[in-house]
């Protein structure tokens, strides 16, 4: 009869590769916590020791962590490309902001323009349901949360780009930008005019996206990131000039 046993192996690195392809697709994302041990086995129609066995060699390769009481995680050091000490360092230097939209300028202009063709209709879908969630939270004054649905919306932009290398670039630069080390992303929405600005300039991306057009959402998205860092320039030297006033004031007072 023409049967060959299963190798145990074998179904072990099925479950590896499935796991991997959902971190590496950013599907599964940096510090999410996989279902239960019973449930994950269930959902992929293996037996719980196969499943032990390819989740400790995941952890064994450094993709997952377990904590105690917790669970199964994907491990967080996937989501930042920056080591404690750099960070630090960047931090400490404004022009590092700078070269930072000047890189993203980059990066997320040609994912723009790949995501205009690459883009599923459930890619676009998601852009425009992120877009309708800024004008809400445009029109309701909310600088924080549009700030937080500005990063969700460029990052979908580089999904629906589909190039994985650029996806786990761009979380990693998200998740330095989250710890305020660069600039303070929600100073940027406090002015009015500036706020408005902003979420046109969105709009007139999604536009370009949802009918496809690569040139129109790259230049779009281009002209945006232009007009954030002329934006955060002005205030670093309206801080800096600030300082000085305030210096002046003291030693005035101090005469």
């Amino acid at each position: 009869m023409p049967f060959e046993k299963i190798d145990a192996a074998r179904l072990s690195g099925a479950i590896i590769s499935q796991i991997e392809t959902l971190i590496l697709q950013g599907v599964l994302r940096p510090g999410e916590r996989l279902p239960g041990e019973r449930d994950l086995a269930e959902r992929m129609n293996v037996s719980r020791p196969s499943l032990r066995e390819a989740l400790a060699a995941m952890q064994d390769d450094g993709l997952l962590v377990t904590r105690p009481g917790s669970g199964v995680f994907v491990a967080d050091v996937l989501g930042s490309a920056f080591s404690p000490a750099l960070v630090r360092l960047i931090a400490r230097h404004p022009q590092a902001a700078d070269d930072y939209l000047t890189f993203r300028k980059d990066l997320e202009g040609l994912a723009a323009e790949r995501a205009a063709t690459a883009a599923g209709e459930t890619d676009l879908k998601v852009l425009d349901r992120i877009m309708t969630a800024m004008r809400h939270a445009h029109a309701k004054g909310d600088p924080e949360a549009e700030a937080a649905l500005d990063a969700d919306f460029h990052m979908a932009i580089v999904e629906a780009s589909h190039n994985v290398i650029a996806l786990h670039m761009m979380r990693a630069m998200q998740d330095l930008l989250r710890q305020g080390m660069l600039f303070n992303r929600p100073r940027i929405f406090t002015s009015p005019e500036q706020r408005d600005r902003i979420l046109d300039q969105h709009a007139a991306i999604n536009d370009a996206l949802q009918i496809r057009d690569g040139f129109l959402a790259r230049s779009a998205l281009e002209a945006h990131l232009d007009f954030v860092a002329v934006t955060l320039t002005a205030q670093r030297r309206a801080d800096e000039h600030a300082a000085v006033a305030r210096l002046r004031l003291q030693n005035r007072n101090d005469s």
